[in-house]
């Protein structure tokens, strides 16, 4: 008898053990107890322009960069109040160009940060997820089993206990195990919600990395323009102060005309709803508010003010097939510009792909075979143009016309609104 009740003792201890919250712990989950979800990764710094500074914080990287962001942004605001000069104007594109790195430099930082946390994220959450499933069979099987055991009468219990005191221990610790494995359950349910729900998280974080992608494309092709600008303008003054003045000089009198005929027609407010396209291709005007409101090329003048060859070359490109040219699209190629600021449109350009050039012609010559002209108009009898049409039939001085800045100036009468002796330049366009 006392060899029974020896064994029936080591059966209890043995059975109390195995039950026990800490080997619950230990057996099911072992070290990936789901206690949170920490994505802390260990920082790797991307920038070259951090390293070479020595800095291989992530934070004090990320710092650096954004205070010499507004430091050159300062620097620039400063040079841009000076007096325009050859010097200065380099000093801007220089302070511009290291600026658009530091913004690349800055971008990239976010994108490689990002990159890491989803992918070790990633991973772990995959991990859980395994670990979780795994546990709530395991737990299943144990509840199961707990509760069979749960089905034996108290009088069975009482029959096979050694005494009164075995007989209660065993009695409620098995509802402290089966109270203990339902708990268990629910907290790890709840976990594989709470993983799910960081997993979310981290698809919106792939998201971001795509915003970011484009942001890095568009600040790229920034920088070539830029850098392309400084060549150009070294190019046009051959490094030369007194050419410098004389583009710079003669860029401002192109714009002070372009500017003296908005004044005189009343100003350059807005449009709604000016675009017409027919068999011959479409018409658009510059003070449309699809594009009106937009800086040509980065200046401080508008489409809306100053982009009336842009829009007259935009309406030619339709002419000839090539629909999805507008305005926009010619004035987003910064290579298509010239002057100081360049904000003259060049006799070759390149829209959505093609090109084009600008050649001088006849008009009379021209729309008789059936292609558009266009002409520079001297509207306060100067040297230069002060605006420019697009004239698309007519011949001896009576000319049908698409007017850029006149309100839906679509096919209407050339004389109507300026004289052919006000014409000062012509240009048929070829592709």
């Amino acid at each position: 008898m006392r060899s029974i009740k020896k064994k029936i003792v080591i059966v209890l201890a043995l059975f109390l053990f195995l039950f026990s919250p800490q080997f619950i712990k230990l057996s099911v989950f072992g070290d990936d107890t789901p206690t949170s979800t920490s994505t802390q990764n260990s920082c790797v710094v991307s920038s070259s322009i951090c390293k070479n500074q020595g800095i291989t914080d992530c934070n004090a990287c990320s710092d650096y960069l954004n205070k010499s962001q507004i430091d050159l942004r300062g620097k620039i605001s400063n040079l841009q109040g000076q007096e325009s000069t050859l010097k200065s104007q380099i000093a801007i594109m220089d302070n511009q160009i290291k600026l658009t790195e530091y913004q690349i430099e800055a971008t990239q930082e976010q994108i490689t940060s990002i990159t890491l946390d989803i992918d070790t994220a990633s991973k772990k959450i995959s991990s859980l997820q395994e670990s979780l499933n795994n546990s709530i069979t395991v737990l299943l099987n144990r509840i199961v089993a707990t509760y069979e055991v749960g089905t034996i009468q108290p009088l069975q219990i009482l029959l096979t206990s050694g005494s009164a005191s075995d007989f209660f221990t065993r009695l409620n610790y098995l509802k402290l195990a089966q109270a203990h494995d339902k708990k268990l359950i629910y907290d790890t349910q709840q976990a594989k919600v709470d993983y799910s729900n960081q997993k979310n998280i981290f698809e919106d974080k792939k998201k971001q990395i795509l915003v970011l992608q484009a942001q890095l494309q568009a600040e790229s092709d920034q920088l070539d323009q830029e850098r392309q600008a400084k060549q150009d303008l070294l190019s046009q003054t051959q490094g030369s102060e007194e050419n410098y003045q004389t583009i710079l000089a003669q860029t401002e009198a192109q714009l002070a005309s372009f500017q003296g005929f908005v004044i005189s027609q009343g100003g350059a407010s807005l449009l709604s709803n000016q675009t017409v396209c027919d068999g011959w291709g479409c018409y658009y005007n510059q003070r449309d508010n699809q594009w009106g409101g937009n800086s040509l090329n980065g200046t401080q003048y508008t489409l809306a003010d100053s982009g009336c060859l842009i829009t007259s070359m935009a309406m030619v490109y339709t002419h000839y097939g090539h629909r999805d040219v507008n305005p926009q699209s010619i004035n987003s190629n910064s290579s298509n510009f010239t002057g100081i600021p360049a904000a003259l449109l060049k006799y070759s350009i390149t829209a959505n792909g093609v090109s084009s050039q600008r050649i001088g012609a006849s008009i009379d010559s021209v729309l008789s075979g059936g292609d558009p002209v266009i002409v520079g108009i001297s509207y306060d009898g100067g040297p230069l143009p002060d605006h420019f049409v697009v004239l698309i039939s007519g011949s001896n001085g009576n000319y049908i016309m698409n007017d850029p800045f006149t309100p839906n100036g679509h096919e209407i009468s050339f004389t109507s609104h300026y004289s052919v002796g006000s014409i000062v330049e012509i240009d048929r366009v070829s592709f």
